[in-house]
C-alpha cells in the first residue's frame, strides 16, 4: 500500500494537529483491537489510520465552538 501524501491527508483535516491526534487515536484501537490472525500486523497501525483519513473511511468528530464571553 503506498502511503498517502502529506498535503493530500491535510485537505481531508482542519489542521496538521488534527491529523495527528486523529491518526494516533485510530492506531490505538487498531492495536487494542487486533488479534493475532488479523492482517494489521502485515502494515503498521498509523500507516493503516492514515491511509482510512485519506480514503475518507474516518469521520473526525469535532467539539462545538464555544462563544465568546462578552
Amino acid at each position: 500500500m503506498r502511503e498517502p501524501s502529506f498535503d493530500h491527508l491535510l485537505k481531508k483535516v482542519e489542521s496538521k494537529y488534527e491529523l495527528v491526534v486523529a491518526a494516533a487515536k485510530r492506531a490505538r484501537h487498531l492495536t487494542e483491537s487486533c488479534t493475532v490472525g488479523d492482517n494489521l500486523y502485515s502494515q503498521k497501525p498509523v500507516t493503516v489510520a492514515l491511509a482510512e483519513i485519506a480514503e475518507g473511511k474516518l469521520i473526525i468528530e469535532r467539539p462545538q465552538q464555544l462563544s465568546k464571553i462578552k
